[in-house]
């Protein structure tokens, strides 16, 4: 029996008709697209996000010099209201974006195929993200500025032996969120999704996977802090679901506590301040 086809789909609901929640999608994908140094193929001079009208256009990742911007994509399905779909120009995904009438306004689904031996890290990551960045820029585009959003500069990235199942982990029990779509599978194999990221406020947490073994007893040599809206309600939620706390909460400067994740890496969640909130 030959393999089968690996598929990715993940969905939102946004509060407008089919046809706007298309438009959105194409016409502004430089606003709803998250920017960050991370979220190109080359951060450091891309400039905007584009898409290209019509069967044939592209998805283009813009640099000053526009002559020299990627393609990320090129469209193969156009149809305003109900169904937009592309081949990816960077790896093997196919992707396939359907606009149906839901209860709420519009169901947006994204499902990403990769065929048996392909690649399709760069074209999933649309999977994954697609569906929360445009409903969270369709929930408050009414009512803020068109302009891209953009990650502060400062990223921490942790190695874990299972980064699956330790983004599975600190989802439910430390309550972070996941920077795009849904969280794989615990069977979802990690060559086809190779990169983790949660957003921190306007900071990313990327999970990466650990190549080889850490000295046994070695000691933690970063600690991620994270800054809650309530410290108590947060050590309480961690200690019901697991975690092991190192150093109850306590005051010196800041109000918060350690734990240790799955792994035995040490967090500390502190109290945020009126300013952050």
């Amino acid at each position: 029996m030959s393999p089968e086809p690996f598929t990715m789909s993940s969905q939102v609901e946004v509060a407008v008709d089919p046809l706007t929640a298309f438009t959105v999608f194409t016409e502004e994908m430089d606003l709803w697209w998250v920017r960050s140094p991370i979220s190109f193929f080359e951060g450091w001079r891309a400039v905007a996000k584009r898409c290209e009208a019509g069967v044939g256009g592209r998805l283009l990742e813009v640099y000053d010099d526009e002559e020299a911007s990627l393609e990320l994509g090129r469209i193969t399905v156009w149809e305003p209201g109900a169904r937009l779909a592309w081949t990816s120009s960077v790896d093997d995904a196919e992707i396939d974006v359907r606009f149906e009438p839901g209860d709420g306004g519009t169901v947006v689904r994204v499902t990403g195929t990769v065929q048996p031996g392909g690649q399709g890290r760069a074209g999933l990551s649309w999977v994954r993200v697609g569906p929360p960045w445009l409903g969270s820029w369709i929930e408050r585009r009414d009512r803020v500025a068109h302009v891209p959003k953009q990650l502060d500069r400062l990223a921490v990235a942790v190695y874990y032996a299972k980064p699956v199942a330790a983004a599975r982990w600190l989802a439910s029990v430390f309550g972070l969120e996941i920077a795009g779509g849904d969280l794989p599978g615990a069977d979802d194999p990690w060559e086809l999704i190779g990169w983790l990221e949660f957003h921190v406020g306007d900071c990313s947490l990327i999970l990466l996977e650990l190549q080889g073994d850490l000295p046994e007893g070695a000691p933690p040599t970063h600690t991620p802090w994270v800054f809650v809206d309530d410290v108590d309600a947060h050590h309480a939620h961690a200690v019901a679901n697991g975690a092991r706390v190192v150093e109850p909460i306590h005051e010196h400067g800041y109000r918060g506590y350690v734990a240790e994740d799955l792994e035995g890496y040490r967090w500390t969640f502190a109290q945020a301040g009126p300013m952050n909130r």
